[in-house]
C-alpha cells in the first residue's frame, strides 16, 4: 500500500516537525491534538518551521505555501483518522497518556491504517496489544530538527508484519530520512541509548553543584569540538520531554539520583516556563544562545 494520507497525533515540537517535513515531501497531513489551544500552539510552531525551511532549506515562498496547503488540523480523533493510511503518534512520553491514546485510536481508525510510535524511549511491544492491530504497529523515531538531523529509527516488535515494516521504512525514505533499522527491540533505541547516559551525567553534575550548565557545556565543547553541549541538547529536545524521561528512568534500580534531577528540572525550569527552544528560554536564551558565540569557548580569565 502506498501511503497518501498521514496523521500526526501530537502537535508539539517534534510532532509538528514530523508533520511539516511530511507535508513538505508531498503528503497530505493532518495534525491531531486534544483541544483548540493545543492546535493553536501547533500552528505557531508551524510558522517557525516556515522560517526554518526558507532559511535552511532554501524553500521558496511557493513551496512554503504548498506545504501549508497540505496541512490540516483536527481536535476530533475520529475525523482526523477517517481516511488515514498511517498514524504517527507523537504524544507525551508518559505510558498512561499513550495507553489512553491508543485505546481511543483503536476504536476509530480504519482497519487498514498502520500505527507508528515516535516514542524516544519506549518499545512498541509495550503498546502493541492495546492498538488492536499489533501486526500493523511499530516504532518510527525521529530526531529533533528533522529537516537537518534527518534520521529515523525503525523498530518493530515480534508481531510486526514484515510487509508493514517495509512500508513504513519506504515512507520514511520518501520524506527524506536516513532510516536506521534496528534488528530487535531496544529501549531508547540507538540514539538515546547513547545520548541519555551522557545527558544524565551532565544533569547530575548540575544537581550536585559541581558546575553550572554553561561551564559543563563549555568543558564538553572545548574538549571534543562538538557544536553544543548536553544542556544545549536538552534545550533542543525540550525540557518537558526531558523531565518525563528522567521521571520514568528514576524508578529503575540504582537511579534514585534522577529523582532529584527531575525535581530540579520541574521547579527551576518548567515551572518558570523555561522549556528550551520551544519557549525561547531554557538553559540558554534563543534564538541566539550563548554557546553559539565564538567567545563562549574562550577562557574568560575568571576563577
Amino acid at each position: 500500500m502506498a501511503f497518501k494520507r498521514i496523521v500526526v497525533a501530537g502537535g508539539g515540537t517534534l510532532g509538528s516537525q514530523i508533520a511539516y517535513q511530511t507535508a513538505y515531501s508531498g503528503f497530505q497531513v493532518t495534525i491531531y491534538d486534544i483541544n483548540a489551544a493545543a492546535i493553536a500552539a501547533a500552528k505557531r510552531r508551524i510558522a517557525t518551521w516556515d522560517q526554518a525551511y526558507a532559511q535552511e532549506m532554501n524553500a521558496t515562498p511557493a513551496v512554503i505555501h504548498d506545504t501549508n496547503d497540505r496541512l490540516a488540523f483536527a481536535t476530533d480523533l475520529e475525523t482526523a483518522v477517517e481516511d488515514a493510511d498511517l498514524v504517527i503518534e507523537a504524544v507525551p512520553e508518559v505510558v498512561a497518556i499513550k495507553n489512553d491514546f491508543y485505546a481511543a485510536l483503536a476504536k476509530v481508525a480504519p482497519a487498514r491504517t498502520i500505527f507508528a510510535t515516535n516514542s524516544s524511549t519506549m518499545v512498541p511491544s509495550q503498546f502493541a496489544a492495546i492498538t488492536g492491530r499489533p501486526a500493523q504497529f511499530m516504532a518510527l523515531h525521529f530526531a529533533n530538527h528533522v529537516w537537518e538531523n534527518n534520521m529515523a529509527e525503525a523498530m518493530g516488535h515480534q508481531g510486526t508484519s514484515p510487509e508493514v515494516y517495509q512500508q513504513v521504512v519506504a515512507f520514511a525514505r520518501q520524506i527524506g530520512m536516513v532510516v536506521i533499522q534496528l534488528h530487535k527491540e531496544q529501549p531508547a533505541y540507538i540514539l538515546n541509548t547513547i545520548l541519555i547516559p551522557f545527558v544524565d551525567a551532565a544533569l547530575v553534575l548540575w544537581v550536585h553543584g559541581v558546575a553550572d550548565p554553561q561551564t559543563i557545556d563549555r568543558a564538553w565543547m572545548v574538549a571534543t569540538g562538538a557544536p553544543m553541549g548536553p544542556f544545549g541538547i536538552l534545550d533542543e529536545i525540550g525540557l518537558r520531554t526531558a523531565y518525563n524521561i528522567m521521571l520514568a528512568a528514576s524508578t529503575a534500580p540504582g537511579k534514585g539520583t534522577l529523582v532529584d534531577v527531575a525535581h530540579k528540572i520541574k521547579s527551576e525550569m518548567i515551572d518558570q516556563n523555561k522549556l528550551g527552544q520551544e519557549s525561547n528560554q531554557g538553559f540558554y536564551s534563543y534564538p541566539a544562545p550563548a554557546f553559539a558565540s565564538a567567545k563562549f569557548l574562550k577562557d574568560d580569565g575568571k576563577d
